[in-house]
């Protein structure tokens, strides 16, 4: 089978490097068929849709999460659609259904004492831009020192989700802060601003900040469960919040479509909180006494 499928998987890449999908696009689609050619047994040019449905069923028996199921059905219809040039398979591979669980947000006072909390000088600093630009933890890994314009006040991300470029705001304070670590670090122009521990050839490995989350939560006490990317709902959220319109939030954020911005609505608790019912307007007599 490994010889049938290398071939395969070198048109694969070839495919999606094409398209130009994100590295880590790439690696997820690898993996999913890999794992579907495993349970398959056989060349993987003689799989029909009977075989992807009992896999999709394998799959859900095993109580994937949402996400995970979804990235896998992607995955087999971009494997059969478009590298074995099958079209007429991807429309009847079904994304699974599944409900948008609201995103754990941070009050302003508990992203301060989670950042505190981060251990490394490195670390805290890469989550305090995260939070400060509303990064994916990967943009963030990524930044170089030359992405920081002090001039124009701005951050530059480069290749983002989708491959697309944007900007987002540079904090005053963050600048100052930016330019402290700069003086105690002394990361080469050029290149990563947040280098590698053990490689300064490379950024520092999104991996590394995911535990660095985990041990900041339990340092700060928090009950919440806090990743890297509830850094980025909780500045959507605290922006919202703060009345900025939520198209500016939507390009801050490099998403492509409004719905998705339009998630934080639901999450924004002060923008709730303070919307007048309609219940405040009624001319309406005593209702418990009647």
């Amino acid at each position: 089978m490994t010889n049938v499928i290398s071939p395969l998987r070198r048109r694969m890449m070839e495919d999606m490097s094409v398209r130009n999908l994100s590295v880590a696009t790439q690696r997820c689609y690898v993996f999913h068929v890999a794992k579907f050619g495993r349970f398959f047994g056989h060349p993987l040019l003689e799989a029909k849709i009977e075989d992807v449905r009992k896999y999709q069923v394998s799959l859900v028996g095993r109580n994937l999460s949402w996400g995970q199921l979804n990235q896998a059905v992607a995955a087999l219809r971009f494997f059969f659609g478009v590298t074995l040039g099958r079209p007429d398979l991807p429309a009847r591979i079904p994304y699974p259904r599944g409900h948008r669980k609201l995103p754990v947000i941070l009050s302003p006072e508990e992203v301060t004492t989670f950042l505190e909390s981060v251990q490394g000088l490195r670390n805290r600093i890469t989550l305090t831009v995260a939070y400060a630009g509303g990064l994916r933890i990967s943009e963030a890994a990524r930044l170089k020192v030359s992405d920081i314009d002090s001039r124009r006040m701005v951050i530059r991300i480069e290749h983002g989700k989708g491959g697309n470029d944007r900007q987002v705001m540079l904090a005053d304070g963050l600048l100052e802060l930016l330019r402290s670590y700069y003086r105690a670090a002394s990361p080469k122009p050029d290149v990563w601003l947040f280098p590698s521990f053990s490689d300064h050839t490379k950024h520092i490995c999104p991996c590394v900040l995911h535990r660095a989350c985990a041990i900041a939560r339990e340092f700060a006490h928090l009950d919440k469960h806090v990743t890297p990317h509830t850094l980025r709902h909780s500045f959507a959220t605290h922006l919202l919040e703060a009345g900025t319109d939520i198209r500016v939030i939507q390009a801050l954020l490099g998403h492509s479509s409004l719905t998705t911005t339009a998630l934080y609505v639901h999450v924004a608790t002060r923008t709730i909180s303070t919307t007048v019912s309609p219940f405040d307007r009624l001319q309406v007599r005593d209702l418990v006494s009647g």
